[in-house]
């Protein structure tokens, strides 16, 4: 009790009981700019696709196929005034593929496409945050290069086009001396991806989170996110509801709908997921201890207390500033094998298993958007009950910036297909900016898979960046 009280005593004398700490109370020194940004990336592998960690959580951008290259080009106005009452930000930037696949009847056939990688605007007017566009958006904890990727909405998949408003970042709430801070917002978005089941398919995320402990050596977060595919129009199921009733229904999950499914569930195709985490700091580092779940039922249960508590993603995170060697670690465990036990319901009793996360019986592409998972990239609607281990590590070596992952997964299909099969990925990733050669950043990446879930493979990516400044303001 007394180093709790000597703790709290400490942290109010730094914060000379400033009753609503925020941003906007420092000077604000910063600068704007504009900036250009250009990248070439080719990739080549021995396999039937492209290894694991070469293509995933890699926000759509590479292709999933063995050979590729892309090019990208644009520009952007980065968020630089975070003490300002004002701030803006926005990105449009192209991405141009050319691919070729080991798997076509024409080994020389080529496939080209482009796209925007990017293409938003952000603005935040004291502390809320309204923004419009294609912009990465990520749910997980623990750190976004290392991780193998949050259970709900990570950076696997393209970002999905939406319009959002809300409070993006920690901010105190008011009269507490900055020893809670909240955020939350609410988006609304278009699955536009040309899938064979449904056509048009909206997409609804919101979101609420606290943490406590302000200025305090340990914080403690919780964040709940609640997201969900509606609407659209289905080949067998017709018009899926686009309406007001509609949009009503699937922000509470309430039953309603077109088909018989829906009305005896809820209406879209809901999943929840719950973050807790403990994180120790210090000057220059921090600790996070983390925990993930992922539930498919309409009415919440907290973190821990469903019939699926078995499952979930639990993690540890370090970065620290003062020795660039090794800057950050991360080591995750996935355990998404108990999905409430193998049975919904069998001989006329319910028994509210068989979760069959990322799956639904109406939108048959599942958690998907352009054929890749929205969520964790271990896992996929046909191969969601996954048991892995999950590291990485990145620095900066005299100038050369590096990153390491290595995962080993245990994959056991569906339990309505099951599919046993296992598979070891690791990624190698070094890249240096060299100011003598125009200021080019140039990468090279090696990565492979070993195991029988997609064979032995092994490719490699050289990449080559450049960055600058249009306009300083």
């Amino acid at each position: 009790m007394l180093v709790i009280v000597w703790m709290l005593s400490l942290a109010l004398q730094i914060q000379a009981w400033d009753w609503w700490p925020l941003p906007m109370a420092e000077p604000d020194t910063c600068r704007d700019s504009l900036l250009y940004v250009g990248e070439i990336d080719v990739l080549s592998s021995s396999g039937t696709s492209a290894p694991t960690w070469l293509q995933a959580n890699r926000h759509g951008a590479i292709s999933s196929l063995p050979h590729s290259g892309n090019i990208r080009a644009g520009i952007r106005k980065p968020a630089t005034r975070p003490n300002r009452w004002f701030d803006y930000d926005g990105a449009v930037i192209l991405n141009g593929r050319l691919a070729g696949s080991q798997r076509s009847a024409d080994p020389y056939k080529i496939e080209g496409t482009g796209f925007f990688d990017e293409l938003y605007a952000h603005v935040r007017l004291y502390i809320v945050d309204i923004t419009a566009g294609i912009q990465p958006m990520y749910t997980g904890p623990g750190d976004e290069e290392l991780s193998s990727g949050s259970l709900l909405i990570s950076n696997n998949a393209h970002p999905i086009p939406r319009v959002s408003v809300g409070i993006d970042r920690w901010t105190a709430f008011p009269g507490l001396y900055g020893y809670l801070e909240v955020k939350g917002g609410m988006s609304f978005g278009w699955l536009h991806d040309k899938n064979e089941y449904v056509k048009h398919t909206l997409f609804h995320h919101k979101y609420i989170g606290g943490r406590v402990g302000g200025k305090l050596p340990v914080n403690i977060r919780y964040e709940f996110h609640h997201a969900a595919q509606w609407g659209g129009t289905s080949a067998t199921n017709g018009d899926l509801g686009h309406d007001w009733r509609s949009f009503r229904n699937v922000f509470f999950a309430s039953s309603g709908g077109s088909t018989r499914n829906e009305q005896l569930n809820a209406q879209g195709n809901h999943l929840l997921s719950q973050t807790l985490c403990v994180t120790a700091k210090g000057e220059g580092w921090h600790v996070d201890l983390y925990w993930q779940d992922i539930q498919e039922d309409a009415r919440p249960r907290f973190i821990g207390t469903g019939q699926n508590k078995k499952d979930g993603l639990w993690g540890v995170s370090m970065e620290q500033s003062r020795w660039p060697f090794l800057s950050g670690f991360t080591f995750e465990v996935l355990q998404t094998t108990d999905q409430s036990g193998p049975w919904h319901d069998r001989d006329g009793m319910v028994f509210g298993g068989n979760d069959s996360y990322y799956m639904n019986s109406i939108y048959q592409q599942g958690w998907t958007y352009f054929g890749r998972t929205i969520g964790n990239a271990l896992m996929t609607p046909t191969n969601s009950r996954v048991w892995a281990y999950h590291a990485g590590v990145k620095g900066d070596i005299y100038g050369y910036k590096y990153r390491v992952l290595c995962t080993y997964a245990d994959n056991y299909g569906t339990y309505q297909t099951p599919a046993r099969s296992h598979n070891t990925a690791f990624l190698m990733e070094v890249s240096k900016y060299v100011p003598q050669a125009w200021g080019l950043e140039f990468g090279i990446a090696l990565a492979g898979d070993f195991g029988d879930q997609y064979g032995n493979q092994f490719g490699g990516q050289i990449t080559v960046r450049k960055q600058g400044i249009i306009k300083n303001w």
